[in-house]
C-alpha cells in the first residue's frame, strides 16, 4: 500500500472521517459519499415545499408577510410544515453543496478531464445563495428589511451605485405590489438557473448519481420533518421601512455575509471575488496529480498513466460496450470506415480520463493467444492490455515458488494495496480495477493461481465513479463482457477497500487464503 502519509494531512482527514461514517451510517447510506446526489434530494424537497407556500403566498404589501405569517397560526401541521421544510432544506441543500465542494477540493478532483464538471459547479452555491437572500427577503418582516437594506447598500459601493438609490429603493413609497411581484420572479426564476446550471455540471457525467440510497433519503426527510415540526419556521415582526430593527435573528447559511458586509463592504467583495476566481482557477493550479507508481509489497509497478484511450478500426466490431460502460460519455459511435453499415466507437480525448473502463468493456480482448500481443479494439497507448499482460505474466512466474494456495490480487491504484508482504500472494494494481477484462481472471486461474481476489475502491467512492459496479455485475454474469460459467466462483474473490484500508486488505487476503487451502490445487493448463 502506498503510505497514507503521501496522501497529505486533509486527505487522510477526509477519508477517516468517511470510515468514521460508514461505521455510523452503514456504507452504503453514508452521507460524506454521496453529498452531490443529497444535495439533488434537497433541491428537490425546497422546489416541492416551495411550490406550495407559493399557492399560499400573496405578492403584495399588504399580504405578503400576512400571507407567510398565516402558514404557522392557521395550519401550522401542514402549509407551517411545509414553510418549515423550505426554510431547513434550503439551509442544508447550502452546506451539503459547500462540503461537497470541499470534498473533491482536498481529494483533488477538480483537475484534467475533471475541470469542466468543477467549474461548472462553483456558480451554483451562489446561486442558491442569491435565492435564499431574495427568499427571506418576500416575507417582509423585520429580518426581510435588514437582509434589503444590507443587500442594496452592499451593492451600492459598485460603480455606479449609490446610497441614495438604495434608499430611495426602500422607502415606504417605493415598496409596492410590483416590489413583491419583482421578488417573486427572482425567487423563481433563480432556481430554474440553478437546475439549468445543474444540468450543465452533470451533463458530461454518464449514469449521474441523482439521487441518494433510499434509507439516506428518508432518513434526511425525516430528520427535517421534525426540526420543521419542533423548530418551526417564524416570522419576525412586520417589516416598518421607517425604523430599522435593533436585533435581527439571522440565518447563518444564507445570511452571514452581511453583518461582515455592514463593516467593510469593499472588503467582503474582494474577499467574494477572489474566492470565486480562485476556485473557478484552481484546475489549472501547478502541480495536477500524476499515475502513481505502485510501492506496495508484493505488488508489480505499472507504466504512469493519463493517455486517452484510442479506438483501433481493424479489431473494434462496433458491439458499443465501451460506450455503455464510459463514466464520462467519452465515447461516441462514428461509420466504420472499414466496414461500410458498421459502426464503430470513437473516443474524445477532452473528456476521456484514461480510468480503463472501457478496455475491460472490449469483447475482442484476449490474453490466450500467447504467440501474438494482445489486441483489442481500444486501448490505453500509456498502459495498453498487453503489457498488463505482460505484468500478469511475471507476477504469475513469482507465484510459482511461492506456497500453495497461490492467490493473484487484481486492485486499484487508487484503492487499498498490501500493508505488508504475504506468503503465496501477488499484487497488480491498475488505473482502475474495471480495466482488467473478466477473461483475465480465467487466464490466472489457468496459469499458476489457485485464486483471484478482485479489489478496488469502495462503491460511492471509486476515482474513477462507475469501477465497482461495472466490475461487480461482470464477475456476477450480470453484465458483458461476463466471466464465463465454467470458472469456478470458489476461486474468485471481491473486496472493496479504501486507500487507508491496506491492513484490512491484508487480514482479508489471509483469511481468504485458508478457504482456498480447502481446495484441491490446481493443475497448469494451456488454451
Amino acid at each position: 500500500m502506498v503510505p497514507a502519509a503521501s496522501d497529505g494531512a486533509a486527505v487522510r482527514l477526509v477519508r477517516r472521517t468517511e470510515q468514521a461514517f460508514d461505521r455510523l451510517f452503514g456504507a452504503p447510506a453514508n452521507p460524506l459519499r454521496q453529498l452531490g446526489a443529497l444535495a439533488v434530494w434537497l433541491l428537490w424537497i425546497v422546489v416541492a415545499s416551495g411550490f406550495w407556500i407559493y399557492a399560499l403566498y400573496e405578492t403584495g404589501v399588504d399580504g405578503a408577510w400576512r400571507s407567510v405569517q398565516e402558514m404557522n397560526t392557521d395550519q401550522p401541521y401542514t402549509s407551517g410544515l411545509m414553510r418549515g421544510l423550505h426554510r431547513y432544506a434550503s439551509d442544508a441543500f447550502v452546506l451539503v453543496s459547500a462540503v461537497h465542494l470541499l470534498r473533491e477540493a482536498l481529494l483533488g478532483r477538480f483537475r484534467a478531464f475533471r475541470w469542466f464538471t468543477w467549474v461548472s459547479g462553483v456558480p451554483l452555491l451562489w446561486l442558491a445563495v442569491i435565492s435564499g437572500i431574495v427568499g427571506y427577503w418576500m416575507v417582509w418582516d423585520e429580518r426581510a428589511l435588514y437582509v434589503g437594506v444590507s443587500v442594496l447598500e452592499w451593492v451600492s459601493v459598485l460603480p455606479g451605485v449609490t446610497v441614495e438609490v438604495v434608499r430611495n429603493f426602500l422607502d415606504a413609497q417605493a415598496v409596492t405590489d410590483r416590489f413583491f411581484s419583482l421578488l417573486a420572479f427572482l425567487h423563481i426564476g433563480v432556481p430554474l438557473l440553478l437546475l439549468l446550471g445543474l444540468w450543465v455540471h452533470i451533463v458530461r457525467l454518464a449514469r449521474p448519481q441523482t439521487q441518494p440510497h433510499r434509507w439516506l433519503a428518508v432518513g434526511t426527510l425525516i430528520t427535517l420533518v421534525l426540526l420543521s415540526l419542533f423548530w418551526p419556521a417564524l416570522s419576525m415582526p412586520l417589516a416598518d421601512p421607517s425604523r430599522q430593527p435593533m436585533v435581527v435573528d439571522l440565518d447563518w447559511f444564507y445570511l452571514v455575509a452581511l453583518p461582515l458586509a455592514d463593516r467593510a463592504p469593499i472588503l467582503m467583495w474582494t474577499v467574494l471575488v477572489l474566492a470565486t476566481v480562485l476556485l473557478v482557477a484552481l484546475p489549472w493550479w501547478p502541480g495536477s496529480r500524476q499515475g502513481r507508481a505502485v510501492t506496495a509489497p508484493g505488488a508489480v509497478a505499472p507504466a504512469r498513466m493519463g493517455s486517452p484511450a484510442v479506438v483501433d478500426p481493424v479489431h473494434c466490431n462496433g458491439c458499443t460496450l465501451c460506450l455503455q460502460d464510459c463514466p464520462y460519455a467519452a465515447v461516441t459511435m462514428v461509420p466504420h470506415p472499414l466496414r461500410p453499415a458498421s459502426r464503430m466507437a470513437l473516443v474524445d480525448p477532452d473528456l476521456c480520463a484514461a480510468c480503463g473502463v472501457c478496455v475491460g468493456a472490449c469483447p475482442s480482448a484476449t490474453p490466450f493467444r500467447r504467440s501474438a500481443a494482445v489486441t483489442t479494439g481500444i486501448d490505453l497507448p500509456g498502459t495498453p492490455l498487453q503489457g498488463e499482460r505482460e505484468r500478469l505474466d511475471a507476477a504469475l512466474r513469482q507465484l510459482e515458488t511461492q506456497p500453495h494456495p497461490r492467490v493473484l490480487v487484481l486492485g486499484c491504484e487508487h484503492a487499498a494495496r498490501l500493508s505488508r508482504p504475504l506468503p503465496g500472494v501477488q499484487m497488480i494494481a491498475s488505473a482502475c480495477t474495471a480495466l482488467w477484462p473478466p477473461v483475465f481472471i480465467e487466464y490466472a486461474l489457468r496459469h499458476g493461481a489457485d485464486g483471484v481476489l478482485v479489489t478496488g475502491c469502495p462503491p460511492g467512492d471509486c476515482e474513477y465513479r462507475l469501477g465497482p459496479q461495472w466490475t461487480a455485475q461482470r464477475l456476477a454474469g450480470e453484465r458483458m463482457p461476463h466471466l464465463r460459467a465454467q470458472v469456478p466462483r470458489d476461486r474468485v474473490h471481491l473486496v472493496w477497500a479504501a486507500r487507508e484500508q491496506g491492513e484490512a486488505l491484508a487480514d482479508q487476503i489471509a483469511r481468504w487464503r485458508e478457504r482456498l487451502d480447502t481446495l484441491p490445487i490446481q493443475e497448469n493448463s494451456d488454451d
